[in-house]
């Protein structure tokens, strides 16, 4: 939710016009995120998220927003995208794919506590579920693929000989992993703390689908652990890692071929985020407000699964 592109005031009453959105009353860019140029809209008639998509082509949009409307139509916390006088959910501003989606209400926390973990494993669970009669179908652009090449690339480019040694190693073990054959469905893939909105204890909202595909179903349990239940110093907190995943298995329990995987998976879901914010670290991009995340966050969590079993299943 960088800002890559400008957008001005005239530009964007310009743009809602094709929508039933009232007048515009102000906006503003949001700097988190690393991917899509995202701005917060008020109107006279309500409150807004633009989202300007820099890198996913227009064909491939169709499948996140309708993705978010079927998940929305099931009564699943996620934005609803606004139809246009016309009835688009998809646009253009600037050159670029736009969608205008309802703002939720809430914000993201960055200590969660118990009950907070405990809803973030319901959503997923239940996201996995409803996901199941989702018509739409998408590859995962980071997959194993995009693993594979984006490691060899950062082996190409670092001088640091323990990055390179510590890729190298992890490519061969995740060779071993065939993420087909567990249980497929539609992931979020990106379900991180910034991603969940929450007004106190309750959970109000599932935000940026963009990295949303058809994979494993536990590797996305698997992001979402890591991401919601290590400490900064790379660390598992035993309490919320337990609480999270009981609440997810209360939605979809997990078969044994996933268990059996599940030390792989951890570290498939670590690497890719490792890569990635290496790759980001590595080959800054342009933009008027640009948030890089630090790649040794993922690096550590990495390390850990790779020394010590993954509490029980």
């Amino acid at each position: 939710m960088s800002v890559f592109t400008k957008v001005s005031h005239a530009e964007l009453v310009a743009f809602l016009r094709q929508y039933p959105v009232g007048e515009l009353i102000g906006f503003t860019g949001i700097g988190e995120g690393v991917e899509n140029t995202n701005y917060f809209v008020d109107t006279t008639d309500g409150r807004w998220v633009l989202t300007l998509f820099e890198r996913l082509n227009y064909d491939d949009l169709p499948f996140f927003l309708g993705l978010m409307e079927h998940l929305a139509a099931h009564g699943f916390p996620s934005a609803m995208p606004l139809h246009t006088r016309t009835g688009s959910t998809l646009t253009t501003l600037n050159g670029k794919p736009a969608a205008l989606v309802r703002r939720l209400t809430g914000q993201s926390v960055l200590f969660p506590d118990l009950e907070q973990c405990r809803q973030v494993g319901r959503a997923l669970g239940e996201m996995h579920v409803i996901g199941q009669s989702y018509a739409g179908r998408c590859v995962n652009a980071r997959g194993a693929a995009w693993r594979e090449a984006t490691g060899r690339l950062l082996v190409a480019k670092t001088q640091d000989a323990s990055i390179k040694a510590l890729i190298e190693d992890e490519l061969a073990a995740q060779a071993r992993l065939d993420l087909d054959k567990l249980p497929q469905g539609v992931i979020h893939a990106d379900l991180f703390r910034d991603n969940v909105l929450f007004v106190e204890e309750r959970l109000t909202g599932v935000i940026d689908f963009y990295y949303a595909c058809n994979d494993a179903l536990a590797y996305d349990l698997a992001v979402t652990l890591n991401d919601w239940c290590f400490e900064p110093d790379g660390d598992i907190n035993p309490a919320r890692w337990q609480a999270l995943l009981s609440a997810y298995r209360s939605r979809r329990e997990l078969t044994d071929a996933e268990r059996a995987a599940w030390p792989l998976l951890l570290r498939a879901a670590a690497l890719r985020f490792w890569l990635s914010r290496l790759y980001d670290w590595t080959f800054p991009r342009a933009g008027d407000v640009v948030h890089v995340k630090d790649p040794d966050q993922y690096r550590r969590i990495l390390v850990h699964h790779r020394e010590q079993p993954p509490p029980s299943l």
